[in-house]
C-alpha cells in the first residue's frame, strides 16, 4: 500500500489586535477628535459653562442686604406654578407658537409648490420670496410697527379703501388684535424658511412617480397625498422642529413690536424672564422662568432627533418615535386639509368644467398657469408690501409723514433722510462693524462646521452619536437666557465691548444648523471615491480635502448664506455685549436712533433700505446654491 502523504500543517492566524487607543476611542479617533475639537471647545466655553451657571442661578435668590446669592433649590420653580403672570406667559407662548408654525408651514408649502412648478423667472421669484427672512429682526419689527401705526401707518388706509373697516384700529395696543398682528409678522418672516426647505424636498422627489400615478388615473389631490406629502415627510419634520424652537424662544421681534403688551397679551415666557432678571434684578426667578419650559422642548428635540440622526440602512424599522411623528403629521395634515377644503372644492368644480381631450390640453395648461400666476401674485404682494413701504417712507420728509399726505407715494421725493443718516449718524461705521463681524463669523462657522460634519458623518470614534444630540439641544437655549452668564464669561476673557465678543459667540448659534446640513450632504456622497484615493496612497485627510470637500460646494455656499444672514441680522447679543457707539452693528445702531416714544420713521426706513441691499444682492446671486445645498443635504440628512 502506498504510503499516505502527511497532511500539511494547519496554521491559524491570530485575531488582529488593534492598538489600545483605537479600541478605546474608535477606528478614526485621531482625525475625528481633531475635526470635532473646535466645536467641542466653542460649545463647552460658550454654551455648556454658561448653561451650568444659569442653571445654578435659577436656584438662587438675591439677598439685597448682603448682596449675595442664597441657594434655595427648586423654590423658584415651585413658585412659578402659582404665579398668574407666568401662567399667562406660558399661554401666550403656546398660542403664538402654534398659530405661527401652522400658517408658516401651510403658506410655505403653497409658496414652494407654486415656485416649483414655475419655469420662467424662478430664481428671481425665489429670491423675492426669501427677502423677509434675510432682513434683520429690528428691520422686520420696525417696518411692521410703522405699517400697523394707527395714524401714520399703511394698513388702516388699505382696509378702509376695500371696505373691511370703517374706523382705524390700533393693531398693537388693542387686546383683540395684538396677538394676530404679532403672529402675522412672525409668519411673514418665517415663510421663506419653510419655502426653501420644502422646495428642496420637492426637487428630490422622482418625477417618474408623478408620471406613473397620472397614467394610473390619479388626480392632482391623490398625487399630492400619495407622493408629495410622503416625500416631504423628513424635510417637513426637520423644518417644523427648527422653526418651532426658534419661535418658542423668540424674543426680539415681539419685544420691539409690543414689549409684551398690552395687558401682557403678548408677553411670552422669554420676555417675562428678561424682565424679571434684568429689569427687576431678580436673576434667580428670571432664570427659572427661562429654564421652566426646557423639559418640554427637550422632549420635543429627543422625539424628532431620530429624523435628523436616522440610519439610512434601517429605514424599514418602525419605532415608537416614528408612530408619534406619524400621528403629529396626521394632525397637521388633517388641519391643513380642513383649511384647504374650500380651495379644493372650487378647484374640483373648475376642473369638471374644463373640457377633456388633446385639443383642450393647451387651454387647460394655460388656465393652470393663470391660477399659478394669480397665487404667486397674491403671495408676492404679502411678501413685498413691507419692502415697498420701506422704500416710499425712506424718500419722504418728516413733514410728509406727519401730515399723512400722499401715503403710498412720496410727493415730492426727497433725499433728506439719507442726508441725515450719512452725515448726522455713524451709519458707515456701523456698516463696517457689521461687515467685519459677519464675514469673520461666517468663515469660522463654515470651516468648523465642514470639519465637524465630516467627522460625525464619515468617521468612527467614541462620542459621535451623543455629539449629534448635543448639537440639537443647543437650540434649546434662548438668547434672552444665555446673554446673562455669557456677559460674565466675556468679561473674564477681557473681550467684552469688543468685536471679539460677537465673533466668539455668534458661531455657537450658527454651527449646529450648518453642521446638520453638511452632515446630510456628506452622507449623500459615495465613499468609494475616498477609498479609491486612499488605495492610491492618499491619507484620509487628503482624501477629505481633495476629493470630498470640493464636492460639497453647493452645501458650503448654502451654509455661507445662512451664517452670513444670521450674523448680519443679530440684535440681542450685539445690544448687550457692545456699549461703545463706534463698535455698534447696524441693527443696534439703527435702534439707537429711537428716543423714548419718538420714532424717526423716515430715518429708520432709509437705514433699513440700505441694510437690506447687501444681503438682497447676495441672495439674488446665491439663492440657487442654497436650494441646491438643501436639496442634496438637509433632505437626506
Amino acid at each position: 500500500m502506498a504510503q499516505q502523504a502527511a497532511p500539511l500543517p494547519t496554521t491559524y492566524r491570530p485575531a488582529r489586535r488593534y492598538p489600545l487607543m483605537r479600541r478605546l476611542f474608535g477606528r478614526d479617533w485621531q482625525l475625528g477628535f481633531a475635526f470635532i475639537a473646535p466645536i467641542v471647545i466653542l460649545m463647552v466655553v460658550f454654551i455648556a459653562w454658561p448653561f451650568i451657571k444659569a442653571l445654578y442661578t435659577s436656584m438662587t435668590i438675591r439677598n439685597l442686604a448682603t448682596r449675595t446669592d442664597v441657594f434655595v433649590g427648586f423654590d423658584n420653580y415651585i413658585r412659578l406654578y402659582s404665579d398668574p403672570f407666568y401662567i399667562q406667559a406660558v399661554r401666550a407662548t403656546v398660542i403664538f407658537t402654534f398659530w405661527s408654525i401652522l400658517f408658516k408651514l401651510l403658506l410655505g408649502m403653497v409658496a414652494a409648490m407654486l415656485l416649483h412648478g414655475q419655469k420662467r423667472f424662478r430664481n428671481l421669484l425665489t429670491g423675492l420670496i426669501l427677502l423677509p427672512w434675510i432682513v434683520p429682526s429690528v428691520v422686520q419689527a420696525l417696518t411692521w410697527k410703522s405699517i400697523y401705526e394707527p395714524l401714520f401707518g399703511g394698513l388702516n388706509p388699505i382696509l378702509r379703501a376695500i371696505g373691511l373697516i370703517t374706523t382705524d384700529i390700533a393693531w398693537l395696543s388693542d387686546p383683540r388684535f395684538v396677538m394676530g398682528a404679532v403672529v402675522a409678522v412672525n409668519v411673514w418672516a418665517g415663510i421663506p424658511f419653510f419655502t426653501v426647505n420644502i422646495m428642496a424636498g420637492l426637487s428630490s422627489i422622482d418625477a417618474e412617480l408623478y408620471e406613473a400615478a397620472q397614467i394610473d388615473g390619479a388626480n392632482a389631490w391623490q398625487r399630492f397625498t400619495a407622493i408629495t406629502l410622503p416625500g416631504l415627510r423628513y424635510v417637513i419634520a426637520v423644518a417644523t422642529l427648527l422653526s418651532t424652537i426658534w419661535t418658542f424662544n423668540g424674543f426680539e421681534t415681539i419685544w420691539l413690536l409690543t414689549a409684551g403688551g398690552p395687558g401682557n397679551m403678548t408677553k411670552v415666557y422669554s420676555i417675562l424672564a428678561y424682565e424679571k432678571a434684568l429689569r427687576s434684578l431678580q436673576f434667580g426667578p428670571g432664570t427659572a422662568v427661562a429654564f421652566s419650559l426646557t423639559p418640554v422642548l427637550a422632549a420635543f428635540i429627543l422625539l424628532l432627533s431620530r429624523y435628523m440622526r436616522r440610519d439610512v440602512g434601517r429605514d424599514d424599522v418602525i419605532t415608537w418615535q416614528d408612530r408619534v411623528i406619524d400621528g403629529i403629521g396626521w394632525v397637521i395634515g388633517t388641519i391643513g386639509s380642513i383649511i384647504a377644503w374650500p380651495i379644493l372644492l372650487v378647484a374640483g368644480f373648475i376642473g369638471k368644467l374644463l373640457p377633456a381631450g388633446r385639443q383642450s390640453a393647451k387651454r387647460n395648461a394655460l388656465i393652470g398657469t393663470l391660477f399659478r400666476s394669480a397665487g404667486l401674485a397674491i403671495m408676492l404682494v404679502f411678501v413685498l408690501f413691507p419692502f415697498y413701504w420701506i422704500l416710499i417712507t425712506a424718500f419722504k420728509s418728516d413733514l410728509q409723514i406727519g401730515q399723512r399726505t400722499s401715503i403710498f407715494w412720496p410727493d415730492p421725493w426727497t433725499l433728506a433722510q439719507f442726508d441725515r443718516l450719512f452725515y448726522r449718524e455713524a451709519f458707515f461705521l456701523w456698516f463696517q462693524n457689521s461687515t467685519i463681524i459677519a464675514v469673520t463669523t461666517t468663515a469660522v462657522s463654515v470651516i468648523v462646521a465642514a470639519l465637524g460634519a465630516y467627522a460625525l458623518a464619515r468617521l468612527r470614534f467614541t462620542g459621535a452619536g451623543p455629539m449629534q444630540t448635543i448639537l440639537l439641544i443647543t437650540y434649546l437655549l434662548p438668547g434672552a437666557l444665555m446673554f446673562i452668564p455669557l456677559y460674565g464669561i466675556l468679561t473674564d476673557l477681557r473681550v467684552i465691548n469688543t468685536r471679539w465678543a460677537l465673533i466668539l459667540t455668534y458661531p455657537t448659534s450658527m454651527i449646529p444648523f450648518a453642521t446638520w446640513l453638511l452632515m446630510g450632504y456628506y452622507r449623500g456622497i459615495s465613499e468609494e471615491m475616498e477609498h479609491a484615493a486612499m488605495v492610491d496612497g492618499a491619507t484620509r485627510l487628503k482624501a477629505f480635502l481633495y476629493v470630498t470637500l470640493p464636492l460639497t460646494t453647493p452645501a458650503l455656499l448654502a451654509v455661507t448664506l445662512f451664517s452670513f444672514t444670521a450674523a448680519w441680522k443679530e440684535y440681542l447679543f450685539a445690544f448687550v455685549f457692545i456699549s461703545s457707539r463706534r463698535l455698534m452693528t447696524l441693527p443696534v445702531g439703527l435702534a439707537q436712533t429711537i428716543v423714548g416714544d419718538i420714532y424717526p420713521w423716515g430715518l429708520l426706513m432709509a437705514a433699513s433700505l440700505l441694510i437690506s441691499i447687501p444681503v438682497v444682492i447676495f441672495y439674488m446671486y446665491g439663492q440657487r446654491f442654497m436650494v441646491a445645498g438643501l436639496t442634496a443635504g438637509s433632505v437626506k440628512g
